[in-house]
């Protein structure tokens, strides 16, 4: 089943509440109707953006000039610790139920706003889980061969925040499935300030409710559980991705700050806290330029608390602060949101 319309403002459909108008619109309730609009739009010649939950988009004030097909569809079987979910599924629905039947592996993402299609793509990750850790599958709709075909978790390349999905429009997630484990209890707690809410060391295990609550708890400290009453949580998550540095990078940082956060990776590189470099280079919390302003509670979101900004305020605010960090530190900050016909790279 389709809805079509036409010249529908997608602020409604992004948490920053940013976009202008798409010339159609459609949303795809099933993933027959899903592949079959976009091959069509596709062999129209029609420019197609593929729309989820909206929590990692920021679109232009002109809006998109094409079709934008929103993910609707919905379906979710589990057999033992396999869960396969409908790529329209909202994400954290799924991991509750996860909890709730004793499924580990994908608690400390609770609270994560958007649909299931997104996470693969962006390789989804929190207090110290990925997505790419319990994947099994994800099942595409490859643009290019007009297919639909199956990745196995090699073939995902996942690393951190990246996929093989992401920085291309080729492939259309319709299905995802996860190999969870049934323990009852949670994985090994990797992250320092999630032990510490737990009562608990880094590196214990600790029931999976006790788990998701203490994230969802962490997260809305944060604003980062959306929450119509909070304006913190008019945002898109973490707007910059924590930088990976080479060990030229990393001594190069060495000389302008100290006491800065370091995680070595298994790659020999060592990433460190955008929020910290951001609060470091002057950038407080609900740091303001016009409408838009830094969240309130965590330097790491860009928010439009009063929803009367546009997205062209959005990119001053964060090119602002990806200069003061640069000038200060000399680290550049990349975006973890998707733009849609802008670029951060872009002036004026």
């Amino acid at each position: 089943m389709n809805v079509r319309c036409q010249d529908v403002r997608l602020s409604g459909y992004t948490t920053l509440r940013l976009g202008g108008p798409a010339r159609t619109f459609i949303e795809a309730t099933t993933e027959d109707a899903l592949v079959e609009q976009i091959r069509a739009a596709d062999e129209a010649g029609e420019p197609v953006l593929v729309l989820g939950g909206g929590s990692n988009l920021v679109i232009a004030d002109e809006g998109f000039p094409g079709t934008v097909i929103r993910v609707a569809t919905r379906g979710v079987t589990i057999e033992g610790g396999r869960v396969e979910a409908q790529a329209g599924e909202e994400w954290d629905s799924l991991v509750a139920r996860a909890v709730a039947e004793g499924l580990s592996g994908v608690e400390c993402l609770s609270g994560i706003p958007g649909r299931v299609g997104a996470t693969p793509i962006q390789n989804v990750g929190a207090y110290g889980q990925d997505v790419g850790e319990t994947i099994a599958e994800v099942r595409v709709y490859d643009r290019h061969e007009q297919r639909v075909r199956a990745f196995a978790p090699a073939e995902c390349a996942f690393t951190y925040r990246h996929s093989a999905f992401k920085g291309h429009d080729r492939y259309v997630v319709l299905s995802v499935a996860f190999q969870l484990a049934e323990t009852g209890e949670s994985r090994p707690v990797r992250y320092a300030e999630l032990a510490r809410r737990l009562g608990v060391e880094t590196g214990a295990t600790a029931p999976l409710a006790a788990v998701r609550d203490a994230v969802l708890a962490l997260r809305r400290g944060k604003g980062m559980v959306l929450d119509p009453d909070d304006p913190d949580t008019r945002s898109a998550g973490s707007f910059f991705t924590n930088p990976v540095l080479t060990e030229e990078e990393l001594k190069l940082l060495a000389e302008r700050a100290e006491g800065f956060p370091a995680f070595p990776e298994s790659d020999g590189r060592t990433k460190t806290s955008a929020a910290w470099l951001i609060d470091r280079a002057g950038f407080a919390k609900g740091y303001a330029r016009g409408p838009v302003r830094l969240s309130t509670k965590h330097t790491l979101a860009l928010t439009n608390p009063g929803a009367e900004g546009t997205a062209r305020d959005l990119l001053d605010l964060a090119r602002e602060i990806r200069a003061g960090v640069r000038e200060a530190f000399g680290v550049t900050l990349v975006n973890e949101p998707v733009f849609v016909g802008l670029t951060l790279d872009e002036e004026g």
